[in-house]
């Protein structure tokens, strides 16, 4: 056993068996005999791991990573006065929209790691008589903002170098799509596209090129999304997610409305979710205990509140908001999975920072951030 915080006791059938070490957080049980046992995972402070698990004769249970999260978990205020947030993908800033006194929204930086918060722009830069901010976009690399804007009832695009002294808007033209392709996808330096015909291509637009040789029966007027991992390829009919089977050549329904798609740390799996509803995909063999097979998907969780985002914490837990309530939940589907609710946030946006270990919280105009999950 292996978990986090280290020197947590293991009890087996209600009885203290052992205390996982001070320097890796394991511990080696031996000279079990062959039975189901009942196994909690306890640290004072913290909240409690438990499940039934069978010892087979001659065969090692292997339970690899327990994370037992914090009971009382502290929350610091960073800022207030937030209509609305976007995090970079490297975690490390926010574009925070703000109501401006009598000049309606202003855009401001703040540098979670300097704790420092700059101007970027108001809304008359964008337009002399009053603009409406209608999304922003980070580049890859967390040096861009791409901001669209309407105004004089026209969209228009817009981007701000925020390494530069002082970030100037500067407009741009709004992304067109190629001629014929309904959706686009970049993954491991291969370009994937769907065209209006119902194909797949990988970098390139002949026959030679395609995916499938059955075609999707795509619709007009419908939104799709191609999401590419390793020898995956998955396709978002407006909320209904399909699995490309390439044994058949046909598209599978995955789930039949879905939020979004995460790739863990590890790039092993993926967490999928709807509304009410987390499934895990497996792109690869798992070599750990619960063992795993390449393209098979596991039922996590369904919710009786909207769930609002979910983010791997570690490449064996979930930190996700499901109405009010931030829960963690292991995906370790051994017996039953443990889900715990953390703290609650109304109409909370989360995000977990993965180079901080933290979850920031944005709940009604206030963002906060926790203190560190691993110590």
């Amino acid at each position: 056993m292996k978990a986090e915080p280290r020197q947590v006791e293991v009890y087996l059938n209600d009885g203290l068996e052992k205390k996982t070490d001070l320097f890796f957080g394991s511990a080696l049980i031996k000279n079990l005999l062959p039975q189901n046992y009942n196994i909690e995972v306890k640290k004072e402070g913290y909240l409690s791991w438990k499940k039934n698990l069978e010892v087979k004769e001659k065969e090692v249970t292997e339970i690899k990573s327990v994370f037992l999260a914090p009971s009382q978990v502290r929350f610091n205020l960073l800022i207030n006065n937030v209509q609305k947030a976007w995090f970079s993908p490297d975690g490390k800033k926010i574009a925070i929209k703000e109501a401006s006194q009598g000049n309606g929204w202003s855009l401001k930086l703040y540098d979670l790691e300097k704790n420092l918060k700059s101007h970027l722009i108001k809304e008359r830069d964008v337009s002399s008589k009053g603009a409406e901010l209608l999304g922003i976009e980070w580049d890859n690399d967390s040096k861009k903002i791409y901001l669209n804007a309407g105004a004089k009832e026209q969209e228009k695009r817009f981007f701000l170098e925020l390494e530069k002294p002082s970030p100037v808007l500067k407009e741009t033209n709004l992304p067109r799509p190629l001629q014929g392709i309904l959706a686009a996808e970049s993954h491991d330096n291969n370009n994937y596209y769907l065209d209006n015909l119902g194909f797949v291509l990988r970098n390139g637009t002949s026959s030679e090129a395609k995916i499938n040789k059955t075609p999707f029966p795509v619709r007009a007027e419908t939104e799709y999304r191609l999401r590419t991992f390793d020898n995956f390829v998955f396709l978002q009919e407006s909320g209904s997610l399909y699995l490309f089977n390439k044994e058949n050549d046909s598209w599978e329904k995955f789930l039949e409305k879905t939020n979004d798609v995460k790739l863990s740390p590890d790039k092993k799996k993926l967490a999928i979710f709807s509304d009410s509803e987390i499934w895990i995909f497996f792109l690869k063999n798992t070599d750990e205990q619960p063992l795993k097979k390449s393209g098979e998907k596991t039922f996590l969780t369904r919710l009786s509140e909207k769930i609002g985002d979910v983010f791997w914490l570690n490449p064996d837990y979930l930190v996700f908001n499901s109405g009010d309530k931030i829960k963690i939940a292991e995906i370790d589907d051994r017996d039953k999975i443990n889900v715990v609710d953390l703290v609650e946030y109304k109409n909370s946006l989360i995000f977990w920072r993965e180079n901080a270990n933290a979850l920031a919280v944005l709940s009604e105009g206030n963002l906060y951030q926790s203190e560190s999950f691993f110590k």
